[in-house]
């Protein structure tokens, strides 16, 4: 996949640095980045084979969680054009203000 809106998470990183935790997430992150930049999606069964405990929401929108969901990334999966962009990056609780099929 071509992972498209990384600049979402890495404004959030910058904004939060120094914060506890964020060292393990910015890690984690990173090892997502490299699952998804060598996966071949073609449905969302085969995000699920790659991340069992992911979220598959309408309008194509996956929500992952990472540093043990600590963190939640969503993404909107466009899977014929093989593209992953990243809508939202945030802690658990910033995520529920937001709508994660729209953001």
């Amino acid at each position: 996949m071509i992972v498209i809106g990384t600049k979402v998470v890495q404004s959030y990183f910058a904004k939060i640095a120094g914060h506890r935790g964020i060292k393990a997430a910015r890690s984690q992150y990173e090892v997502w980045l490299e699952i998804v930049g060598r996966a071949q999606w073609r449905n969302p069964e085969d995000v699920k084979a790659s991340y069992p405990k992911v979220s598959i929401l309408k309008a194509g929108r996956v929500v992952f969680n990472i540093k043990g969901n600590d963190f939640r990334l969503v993404s909107a999966v466009q899977y014929r054009a093989g593209v992953s962009a990243i809508r939202f990056f945030g802690t658990h609780a910033e995520y529920d203000k937001v709508d994660a099929e729209t953001v």
